[in-house]
């Protein structure tokens, strides 16, 4: 990383870089501004500068090229002390795109008493990991995550990165992709290998879902993407493999801005990225009463409520429900959808699922055409009788 020159000829110590550091990397000491180890070269203080005495270095741009990097990373989010699923997904994923480049693939673990899930990563297809296990990292804070992941790429030069396009994973890929200067195409659902000049090719939606765009990285390293959640197959589980890992210490991150008192779960929030079973609605549900008929069916059948967005627009569910392009992309088991018409945005979140059930009154809404089973009908009549049978059956069974 180069490091950042401050002229104190010119320097005339006003402070405005001292307050635009995010890391607490410039001070003021005797009336002139000094940089420690702890800057990343990121230039914000090089814009705030009135008197343009402070510089970077060019050589900065040629330390992550593409010449010099190798290595497909992938970072495991930590979830309920175990991992989220998009990261064995990204594993799985990684590997394929690991043994396209002939390269290593390697697991980024961080986090406080994990030793347990870097051996779970190292089972599941690394051929390396990353450990940076320390108290400071027990609760997520976005810049102690950027600065230790900062730290190890700068060090061992990664030609890829992957992360999940939860919350967490875009808000730290972006943060690092900032420091480093690199390309970040997010929420991809698609990944491969260009064969003729080995970049990563980044596919994802756009324009509200209406075209597929392809994305990537020619010189900037590493080239980073999210990925969105239930797109990928995650990565089995290898009993007999010997996992290499390989501590390493937790890096100096300076002075923190915010500090994690405690974290409190929000109680509303579907879980909808682990429902084996999503009964979903919308335009056609009509009202939130509506979806309380859904919300009984899949109660009775052990699952979750999804939405379209148009439902969620209306304000009858809450976002956390919503399904699609601009929501979450979920492979449940069994998805019923019902009064949704299946636009395409809507289509690009469940498509996938293993059986897709399909209750709406027009029988030529494009909802049918990825539809294992389709119902034409009034669905205040099918979903009712549907809970009915179900109680009944369970009533039976008991």
């Amino acid at each position: 990383m180069a490091r950042l020159k401050i002229d104190r000829e010119l320097c005339i110590g006003c402070g405005a870089c001292v307050d635009a550091c995010l890391y607490g990397a410039l001070a003021l000491v005797d009336g002139l501004a000094v940089v420690n180890d702890l800057c990343v070269a990121c230039s914000a203080c090089l814009d705030v500068c009135p008197v343009v005495a402070l510089s970077l270095p060019a050589a900065q741009d040629a330390s992550l090229s593409a010449d010099t990097a190798s290595g497909v990373w992938v970072w495991i989010e930590t979830q309920h002390g175990g991992a989220a699923e998009v990261s064995w997904e990204m594993l799985g994923k990684g590997r394929e795109l690991a043994d396209a480049r002939r390269v290593e693939l390697v697991a980024c673990v961080l986090g406080s008493r994990c030793q347990d899930l870097a051996l779970s990563a190292g089972r599941r297809g690394a051929d390396r990991v990353l450990l940076v296990d320390d108290p400071a990292l027990a609760a997520f804070q976005t810049d102690v995550y950027a600065r230790v992941l900062l730290t190890l790429v700068t060090a061992q030069r990664p030609e890829i990165m992957l992360f999940g396009a939860t919350t967490r994973g875009r808000d730290l890929a972006g943060s690092l992709a900032a420091d480093l200067r690199t390309g970040l195409t997010a929420d991809c659902t698609e990944l491969s290998i260009d064969p003729e000049n080995g970049c990563l090719v980044q596919t994802r939606p756009a324009y509200g879902g209406n075209i597929m765009a392809t994305i990537v990285t020619p010189t900037r390293r590493p080239q980073m993407a999210t990925v969105r959640p239930r797109v990928f197959e995650p990565a089995p589980v290898q009993g007999d493999r010997v996992p290499t890992i390989e501590r390493v210490a937790m890096p100096p991150v300076g002075e923190l801005a915010t500090e994690v008192l405690a974290f409190v779960p929000s109680r509303s929030d579907e879980n909808l990225g682990q429902a084996r079973v999503i009964v979903a609605g919308g335009k056609g549900v009509g009202s939130a009463e509506g979806f309380a008929l859904l919300a009984e069916l899949a109660a009775l059948l052990g699952g979750a409520v999804g939405a379209s967005r148009a439902a969620v627009d209306a304000g009858w569910v809450s976002y956390a429900h919503q399904v699609g392009q601009t929501g979450r992309t979920v492979r449940p088991e069994l998805y019923i959808a019902c009064g949704i018409s299946g636009a395409i945005q809507h289509r690009a979140g469940m498509s996938t699922s293993r059986v897709i059930v399909a209750i709406n009154s027009d029988p030529t809404a494009p909802i049918f055409d990825i539809a294992h089973f389709g119902v034409v009908g009034d669905l205040f009549q099918i979903v009712p009788a549907l809970s009915a049978a179900l109680r009944q059956q369970l009533g039976d069974q008991q």
